[in-house]
């Protein structure tokens, strides 16, 4: 039987799931707490938001899992997804605004696949400064978390694939990567063929971070199908957000990352808010969790100030970024390292059995 959504601009579902199995160290499982802890849902309804917090996941906390060098810790990630799903199928149906506070990035699966119970188009906009294009045969660590993208598409370990019934679960052509710089050789020869559309991150300094992303939003078909947004923390360069296990040199300034979020978030077809990446563990003190919330709460209270036909109206004005840009020549240099992305980086102090 159809639903009939109807949308509540001024309600948001705080959801949060709390895991660090797909990534490389503990820690991002106690994102969501911390958030919390730093003032997000009192903050949020402060702005002029009914919040409603709909609790945790089960906790899934990352272990080295050497029985399976290429992808780790499948089936902690599958017990997370399969937890984070309904519950965002609740907040949809609902027609709150959720909001994934996450540990992985790899949660947007759940994210997406709990949209598609009532709709069928689902555009993905992914803004990381990796790819995450990696697979099982081509990850030098084997975290899930390098490989997200693969997975959205249909591609990687099997058992993920399947978690939607039907792969894929966004099309090539609906997934927009933006404010990526750092490839693997594999990913960037995968790109070299895909109709993913892509807007990296040199493309949005130069271009502004509105600019580019109004036109990320109208390479998905924002505009008349439904969005995810997922946001990894660690596009925002690390001059200004430390608190990720994966920073270095390059990034967007915050402002860029500020602008363009603002542009997604007063999207009248923006169906739901992942927010991965944040590891308290990296944060003693509290700063990067309270300057997030900041962040968060800014850009959503957007969505207060401007009518769904303003916002509509932003896309079909946007000036034309191009999305082609050959991959080759696409991303900045990545510091870290010639032939990893920065998931797939093993940390000086962590063992060497880590890596396959």
């Amino acid at each position: 039987m159809a639903v009939k959504i109807i949308r509540q601009p001024k309600k948001i579902v705080l959801l949060g799931s709390a895991t660090s199995a797909a990534g490389l160290r503990g820690g991002h499982e106690r994102a969501p707490a911390a958030l919390r802890a730093a003032g997000l849902a009192d903050r949020l309804k402060s702005a002029g938001f009914e919040v409603a917090d709909h609790g945790d996941t089960a906790t899934q906390v990352f272990q080295p899992d050497d029985e399976h060098p290429r992808a780790r810790n499948v089936p902690a990630i599958l017990k997370s997804l399969n937890d984070l799903r309904p519950r965002v199928e609740v907040a949809v149906k609902s027609g709150a605004l959720p909001l994934i506070v996450s540990g992985d990035c790899i949660s947007v699966l759940g994210a997406v696949a709990g949209t598609r119970r009532y709709y069928r188009n689902v555009s993905l906009i992914y803004m990381d400064r990796d790819a995450d294009l990696n697979l099982p045969a081509t990850t030098p660590s084997g975290i899930i978390d390098g490989m997200v993208i693969s997975h959205v598409i249909g591609r990687g370990a099997p058992e993920l694939v399947r978690f939607w019934g039907e792969p894929p679960l966004v099309r090539e052509p609906d997934v927009a990567l933006f404010g990526f710089e750092r490839l693997d050789p594999p990913e960037e020869q995968y790109l070299v063929s895909s109709p993913m559309r892509r807007h990296p991150a040199l493309e949005v300094s130069t271009m502004g971070g509105a600019a580019t992303a109004r036109a990320a939003l109208e390479h998905v078909h924002a505009a008349k199908n439904e969005f995810v947004l997922h946001f990894d923390v660690d596009v925002i360069s690390s001059q200004e957000f430390l608190a990720t296990n994966f920073p270095g040199e390059g990034g967007l300034r915050l402002n860029e990352v500020r602008d363009a979020l603002r542009v997604f978030a007063v999207q009248p077809n923006l169906a739901a808010i992942v927010v991965a990446g944040y590891n308290p563990e990296l944060d003693p003190d509290g700063e990067a969790a309270r300057r997030l919330v900041d962040l968060l709460v800014e850009v959503l209270a957007s969505r207060l100030e401007t009518g769904p036909s303003e916002a509509a109206a932003g896309i079909a004005a946007s000036p034309m970024v191009s999305s082609t840009i050959p991959a080759s020549t696409a991303p900045r240099p990545k510091p870290e390292s010639a032939t990893e992305s920065a998931h797939d980086l093993q940390k000086p102090s962590e063992p060497d059995s880590i890596l396959s």
